[in-house]
């Protein structure tokens, strides 16, 4: 079964990918996204595994248990195969973390740290030392990297990206980016 919705085309299969995303990035298992929505957590995992589709009923409560749209439910997986691919704003920022634990790992003054941190330094124009030692500013590497990724074409899902952001000035501003590359 496929539903054409504008140019977007919405499988089980990719509605059930991304009530999985969705669901495992709020933390929840199947049971508890069930019991929260009234439903088995059987439903929940055919859904997931493209053998059903949520009732049109409880799309507005599946919804709100996962901090999205019915929108972001149904067509965030298909608007992805827009662009080049998908990304995961929590993979942004562990990159970031681990970049920031090359310090620890390595040591500040050994070459390979000192020259991907002064490269860093280089390519945004700004102190990245200073923003690792910092978490809200490490954060801010993290916004820059998945608008980086944006406008290299790649896809996010605006409500994973919030549920990756504990600063509510870097979530607003990747969203900002993500409307004008059309993720909205």
């Amino acid at each position: 079964m496929t539903t054409k919705l504008t140019d977007l085309t919405v499988t089980p299969a990719s509605v059930g990918n991304q009530i999985a995303l969705l669901r495992k990035g709020r933390g929840l298992t199947q049971q508890e996204l069930g019991e929260r929505i009234h439903v088995t957590f059987q439903a929940v995992s055919n859904w997931e595994r493209g053998e059903s589709l949520p009732d049109t009923a409880l799309l507005p409560l599946l919804a709100d248990a996962l901090d999205t749209t019915t929108d972001g439910i149904l067509c965030a997986g298909a608007r992805a195969a827009r662009f080049k691919g998908k990304r995961l704003a929590a993979d942004m920022r562990e990159g970031i973390t681990c970049l920031a634990r090359m310090e620890t790992l390595l040591g500040r003054q050994n070459p390979v740290y000192r020259h991907a941190a002064e490269g860093l330094s280089a390519g945004l124009n700004t102190d990245a030392q200073a923003m690792l030692d910092d978490e809200t500013l490490r954060e801010c590497l993290v916004a820059e990297a998945v608008i980086q990724s944006m406008l290299a074409g790649y896809y996010f899902d605006l409500a994973e990206v919030r549920q990756t952001f504990r600063h509510e000035k870097w979530f607003l501003a990747v969203r900002d980016y993500a409307e004008k590359c059309g993720m909205g």
